[in-house]
């Protein structure tokens, strides 16, 4: 896995789906779109909005696979639960606790993609902790991404299930509502706190790609 080119890297966030309107993660995309993280051995960077839509997120991920080839892809969601960063350990290929998207729908079958039940999160977790909890920012650890998109991005790309998209590091970090949105805890994440950290999570996934 590990090679002293630069990786290419794929952010990924959601837009606004029921219950929440105003999706952080769609904040973050677009900020680290217009100012792209640099240095750590950082090669191409690229941030992309996906619809919370169970028909167009596997063709989604296989147009940006396959326009971008990135090596390490980081896949961020919201979880309206969450208390900080909440770093995804499992993919469970499984809609069992599925709901219903943003057009009404629900998945068509049981299971997310061919292939075995779990996979484990190739993203390195404990770096991305170790960096997030210096900085004074909030972090903890899951084995489960939950039964919505989410888990289904997550299983999607760490499964190589969309034509194109093959990284050989990918993860899924959950996030809270942010200070200042319906429903956030007291004393939540603010906006900076969210950029901040998710520069965090870049920057120690590039520099785990690159360590000799």
């Amino acid at each position: 896995m590990n090679t002293p080119a630069a990786p290419r890297i794929l952010v990924t966030g959601f837009g606004p789906f029921p219950g929440a309107p105003e999706n952080p993660t769609a904040w973050l995309v677009a900020q680290l779109s217009a100012d792209p993280p640099r240095g750590e051995g950082i090669g191409t960077f690229h941030a992309e909005e996906l619809d919370v839509e169970y028909a167009s997120v596997a063709p989604r991920l296989s147009a940006l696979g396959t326009r971008h080839a990135p090596d390490i892809a980081i896949h961020f969601g919201l979880a309206a639960d969450a208390s900080g960063f909440r770093l995804e350990r499992v993919a469970r290929n499984s809609h069992a606790d599925a709901r219903p998207d943003n057009t009404g729908r629900l998945p068509p079958s049981a299971r997310i993609c061919a292939g075995p039940g779990t996979l484990a999160a190739t993203l390195p977790l404990d770096a991305i902790s170790a960096r997030l909890a210096a900085a004074g920012l909030p972090v903890g650890f899951s084995d489960d991404a939950g039964g919505y998109l989410c888990n289904t991005v997550f299983v999607l790309s760490r499964f190589h299930a969309c034509e194109g998209l093959r990284p050989a590091m990918s993860g899924f970090v959950h996030v809270p509502l942010l200070a200042g949105q319906p429903g956030a805890r007291a004393g939540a994440m603010t906006p900076d706190d969210l950029l901040r950290g998710a520069r965090l999570i870049i920057a120690a996934s590039a520099a785990a790609w690159c360590r000799p």
